[in-house]
């Protein structure tokens, strides 16, 4: 599963040939979240409320470069590293 970021503790990761609707996995102290890239609505799992808050403000400013990944990984091509929060 490639890792497409890192910050704050976060790993942003996303499976080759995953299942739709088009989705990352956000892992933080032992939890996980799979986060849909369009809502950026939990679909599974669960983020403490602080580290949610920063997935999500991640994801927003890099939704296109999310819905990218997806294709790529959906094509089994590694997804481009995608820059973290500042």
């Amino acid at each position: 599963m490639p890792e497409l970021s890192r910050f704050y503790g976060i790993v942003i990761k996303m499976y080759f040939s995953d299942h739709n609707p088009p989705h990352f996995h956000a892992e933080y102290g032992g939890q996980q979240a799979v986060v849909d890239i369009h809502s950026l609505s939990v679909i599974e799992g669960r983020l403490p409320a602080r580290a949610m808050g920063l997935v999500k403000e991640w994801a927003t400013l890099h939704r296109v470069e999310l819905q990218n990944a997806w294709q790529e990984a959906q094509a089994l091509r590694l997804p481009a590293r995608i820059d973290p929060l500042p």
